[in-house]
Order: C-alpha cells, then structure tokens, then sequence
C-alpha cells in the first residue's frame, strides 16, 4: 500500500508501535479510523459515567481507551487514561475529578488531528472480517472445539484474528490458539466466550 506516515508521527504518534500491534500497515489505518470513529460515542459514555459518579462504567471506558490509544501509538495518551484507571481502582477521585477533562482535551485534540486518515475512506485490510461474520466465527469455533475438530478449530480461531480486537482480547484469542495446540479445547471454548462480547 505504501501509505505516507511521517505526518502521523509529527503528530506524536509512534507508528512503530502501532504498527507491531495491530500487524500491518492496513490493519494500523484501519484501526486509526476506529479510533476517529468512535470518540463521539466514546466520549460521551465517558461524559455521562463521570457527570453521574458511576465510576465503574467509567473505569471501563478509560481502560478501553487506554489499550485504543495503545493500540494507535498515541503512548502519552494511552498514560494519561491508564492513570484514570488506576486512580479509580484505588479510589483516588480527587485526581480523577482533577485529570478527567485535561485528558478528555488531548483525546479531543488527538481526533482532530487525525481527520486526513477518515477522509482516505475506509480500510480494511485483506484478511480483516466484520462483526457478523466474528461472530458466527466465534460459534462455529465454539461448535468445532466442542467436537474436539482440532484442523477446523485452528482454521476458525486465524479466521477469528481477523477481526479487530482490542489488545487485551488479541492477547486473549492467542491465548485461546495455543490450548488449541494442546488439545486443551475446553480452556479455549472458555476464552473465545470470554472474548465473544466485545465483538460488537
């Protein structure tokens, strides 16, 4: 594809590591433009869970946020998100109520700059599948590990990869992928229903 990242990384995006995460240079476009997609919805929930203190719901939405950035190169944003996470696990709500809007600004600022990677019209790279089709993955796997099919169970959990995780699921489905090599199916079937709601 050949596509022109410099200006990526003269907006503080280390594209090295967004590209070692999400496995190439397709999949670390496609993912940026989840990442720009999503802030609106994104933001919101976290505007509603931290304008009602519900401070779980907001833990999860900083934590996703944290492994998204991650997942972009955006590390100074991704440490901004992990230190609202953290603070809210040890109940730190001072620092929450202080870090929460700064944070939100960057992540606001971020989206902005990223708006020439929405306008490429979207990409998808070749072995990348969507929603539907993980999930009716994610069952025939479920199926095939239940009958113990070991070729058809591997076939399903590389077809499975293919869509875009965050990295804790992506950790989590190889995790899934090396019990299948050791006949280990039902530690797996446990991880891929684990995983199956974050397919959305």
């Amino acid at each position: 594809m050949g596509y022109d990242m410099t200006w990526l990384a003269e907006i503080g995006l280390d594209t090295q590591t967004g590209l070692d995460y999400t496995g190439g240079e397709e999949k670390y476009l496609s993912a940026l433009q989840r990442f720009y997609k999503n802030h609106e919805k994104t933001r919101t929930r976290a505007a509603a869970s931290f304008s009602t203190d519900d401070f779980e719901d907001y833990m999860i939405t900083v934590h996703a946020l944290k492994s998204n950035a991650k997942m972009i190169g955006a590390l100074e944003l991704s440490g901004l998100f992990e230190k609202l996470e953290m603070a809210v696990r040890e109940k730190d709500l001072t620092f929450v109520r202080e870090k929460h809007a700064p944070a939100m600004t960057a992540y606001a600022e971020l989206v902005e700059k990223l708006k020439p990677v929405a306008e490429l019209g979207e990409v998808h790279a070749a072995d990348e599948i969507s929603a539907e089709v993980a999930r009716q993955t994610a069952e025939q796997l479920l199926d095939a590990l239940d009958e113990f099919d070991d070729d058809l169970s591997k076939e399903l959990v590389r077809k499975l990869s293919g869509y875009p995780f965050r990295i804790t699921q992506k950790d989590k489905l190889k995790e899934a992928e090396a019990y299948i090599d050791d006949f280990m199916y039902d530690e797996a079937a446990d991880i891929i229903r684990e995983i199956s709601p974050a397919i959305e």
